[in-house]
Parts: C-alpha cells; sequence; structure tokens
C-alpha cells in the first residue's frame, strides 16, 4: 500500500478528511466539533473498490495527527474509528 496525499478540510463545526482516489471517487472521514471543542469521528467510508489497502487507517492517522497539533480530543463515534483506537493503544490519550 502506498500512502496517498490526505486533505483536510475543516470548518467552524464540522470537517472532513478526504483522499482522491485517482478514479473519480474519493475516501472521508468527516468529523464534527463537540461543544466543548472536541473532535466527533462520526463516519469514514471508503468506496468498495478501494477497501482492504489501508485507505481508512490513512484517514484516522491523519485525523490523530490534526487532533494533536490542536490540542483536542477525539471522539469515536464511527465504529471503524472506535475499533482502530483499541487497536492502537499508544494513541489512546487522544481519545475521550
Amino acid at each position: 500500500m502506498t500512502d496517498r496525499s490526505v486533505k483536510h478540510e475543516a470548518g467552524e463545526t464540522k470537517g472532513r478528511f478526504v483522499i482522491n482516489l485517482g478514479d473519480g471517487s474519493e475516501a472521508e472521514l468527516n468529523y464534527s466539533v463537540t461543544g466543548s471543542g472536541n473532535w466527533s469521528a462520526n463516519h469514514t467510508g471508503v468506496p468498495p473498490a478501494h477497501e482492504g489497502k489501508g485507505i481508512a487507517g490513512q484517514l484516522v492517522r491523519a485525523l490523530v495527527a490534526a487532533a494533536k497539533e490542536a490540542d483536542v480530543k477525539i471522539v469515536p463515534r464511527c465504529s471503524y474509528v472506535a475499533a482502530w483506537a483499541q487497536k492502537h493503544p499508544e494513541e489512546a490519550g487522544i481519545f475521550d
């Protein structure tokens, strides 16, 4: 698997991390900003033709890096993000 470029589109109340997959499709991880300023990871989506290539994990790693930089916690509402967090205990401090 080759890491692809992840774009962070941040707004005041919501944002997303997106990877252009080069075939007109994209993978994304959506989040919203909670009342306490943390990020609620709501949905991770990868088109079926691109599943199993580590793309969703790359999106979560970008989310974690950006949350650390912004000094916020991640609330894992998305089942994929929650499962990723359990598999990466070294990142436990970033999850709320």
